[in-house]
């Protein structure tokens, strides 16, 4: 799968980087916590939705998967943390 950037191009979509920006996010928040292979499932459930829509995503519709799928798994706080992670 491909992904378009930000910038326009179209790039190989690495799905470890998504659970490690998941990671990230959840670090900072102690009352909620996601193993690695949590956050690979919740990052896989978002692309494989994806995945099946269209063949290249883009980050806004990545970004916006991965917060509803983190909300919806009882991730509030962390979904809030990886949309402020993402616009560093």
């Amino acid at each position: 799968m491909k992904i378009t950037k930000r910038n326009g191009f179209v790039v190989l979509f690495d799905d470890e980087k998504i659970v490690s920006s998941i990671l990230k996010a959840n670090a900072e928040v102690p009352t909620e916590e996601l193993s690695k292979q949590a956050a690979a499932f919740l990052a896989g459930e978002v692309i494989g939705r994806l995945a099946e829509r269209q063949d290249i995503i883009t980050t806004q519709d990545l970004r916006h998967g991965v917060e509803q799928k983190l909300i919806e798994k009882g991730y509030p706080l962390t979904a809030k943390r990886y949309m402020e992670y993402i616009k560093r």
